[in-house]
C-alpha cells in the first residue's frame, strides 16, 4: 500500500524543530553516501521547466525518494509536483508526498539553518531581519529562524506591494519600497526571489551582515552581484551545483570561490564566520537528500497516527 500525503497532512504532521534537527543531521553526514544526488533540469515549451532530483539517499535510512516538479513562475503555488517515497530493500511505493510543501519547508528551514549558523551572534536579539521576496520559501525560513534567534524587527519587500504587505503583517513586520532598503535596515536579509539580474551589489551592505540568497537554484537566476559572493565569506550547500547551477553559476565564478560547504561548518572542518565585521552569504542550491529527510520524518510519523489515505497502485 502507498500512503498520500497532502499538504494538509504534512502541516499537520512536521514539526519546525524536529525538521531542522533532521536537516543539521543531514548535511554532517549527507556526504557519505556513495552515490551522489543529481538535479536534471530542462525547459519547456510552455512557461515553466521541468525538474527532477534524484536520489534522495541519507546513511541509516533504508528509503530513497525521487521528486518531480514543475516550476511555472506565474502560478499559485509557482511549484507543483510529488515525491516518491521508495523502500530501499525492494523499491516499494511507500509514499506520495506533496512537492511544494517538502520542498518549501526543507528549503525554507535549511536556508534558514545555515543562516543561523553563519550570521552574527546575537544574544540580546537586537538584530533587524530582512526578507526580500515574500513567498512560501521565506514564510518557511522566517518561522525556521525565528526558532532559533530573536529579532528586533522584520523589513520586507517584494515587487508585489500587496502580498509584501500581508507578509509583513503576519510578522510583525514593516515593508521597505526596495531590496536596497531592506539590506540598508537589515542585519540579516533572506533573499528569496525568481531574479534574473542582481538584487544587491556589495556596496548595498556592510561589515557584519549575513545575506541568504535561495533564488539563485537554477541557470540563469541571479540575487547577488559577483563582486559581493567575491568579497563574502560565501557558503554552498555543494560547490559544483553551486558552480554549474546556483550562485556561483550566474556570477561568472568558479568553483573555488565558494569558501566552504555548511556541511564543512557544521561538522567543525570549517570555521565558517570568526569575527563580528565578517559579510557573510549562505548560496544553497538544494540537494535530493534533504527531501529525503524531511520526508522519511513525515512518512514514518504518519504511519504512527495513521495520517493520509492508503492505496494499492497495482490493484
Amino acid at each position: 500500500m502507498t500512503r498520500l500525503l497532502t499538504h494538509s497532512d504534512l502541516t499537520s504532521l512536521l514539526d519546525p524543530a524536529a525538521c531542522l534537527t533532521a536537516l543539521a543531521d543531514g548535511f554532517r553526514v549527507a556526504e557519505a553516501v556513495p552515490v551522489a544526488g543529481q538535479r536534471v533540469r530542462t525547459d519547456l515549451p510552455f512557461p515553466g521547466t521541468a525538474t527532477a532530483l534524484i536520489p534522495g539517499l541519507l546513511p541509516g535510512v533504508e528509503a530513497y525518494t525521487v521528486k518531480v516538479n514543475a516550476k511555472f513562475p506565474g502560478a499559485r503555488p509557482a511549484l507543483r509536483g510529488v515525491i516518491c517515497l521508495h523502500g530501499g530493500a525492494d523499491g516499494e511505493l511507500l509514499a506520495l508526498l506533496d512537492s511544494a510543501t517538502v520542498t518549501a519547508w526543507r528549503t525554507g528551514l535549511a536556508a534558514a539553518l545555515g543562516t543561523h549558523v553563519l550570521a552574527a551572534p546575537d544574544p540580546s536579539g537586537a538584530a533587524v531581519l530582512g526578507v526580500i521576496g515574500a513567498g512560501a520559501q521565506a514564510e518557511v525560513m522566517v518561522r525556521g529562524l525565528r526558532t532559533l534567534r530573536r529579532f528586533s524587527a522584520l523589513a520586507v519587500y517584494d515587487t508585489d506591494a500587496g502580498r509584501a504587505a500581508d507578509f509583513a503583517a503576519r510578522h510583525d513586520g514593516h515593508v521597505s519600497a526596495s531590496a536596497a532598503e531592506v539590506a540598508a535596515r537589515a542585519d540579516v536579509v533572506l533573499l528569496a526571489t525568481w531574479s534574473r539580474t542582481p538584487l544587491l551589489g556589495l556596496a548595498d551592505t556592510r561589515p557584519g551582515q549575513h545575506l541568504t540568497t535561495l533564488g539563485a537554484d537554477e541557470p540563469g537566476k541571479q540575487e547577488l552581484a559577483a563582486g559581493l559572493l567575491r568579497d563574502a565569506l560565501l557558503v554552498v550547500d555543494d560547490r559544483e551545483l553551486a558552480a554549474s547551477m546556483g550562485a556561483l553559476a550566474a556570477a561568472r565564478l568558479p568553483v573555488s570561490a565558494a569558501d566552504a560547504t555548511l556541511g564543512e561548518v557544521l561538522r567543525g572542518d570549517h570555521p565558517g564566520r570568526t569575527g563580528p565585521t565578517a559579510l557573510s552569504v549562505y548560496a544553497p542550491v538544494g540537494l535530493p537528500w534533504q527531501d529525503l529527510a524531511l520526508a522519511w520524518l513525515a512518512f514514518r510519523e504518519a504511519e504512527r497516527l495513521g495520517v493520509g489515505a492508503c492505496v494499492d497502485l497495482l490493484g
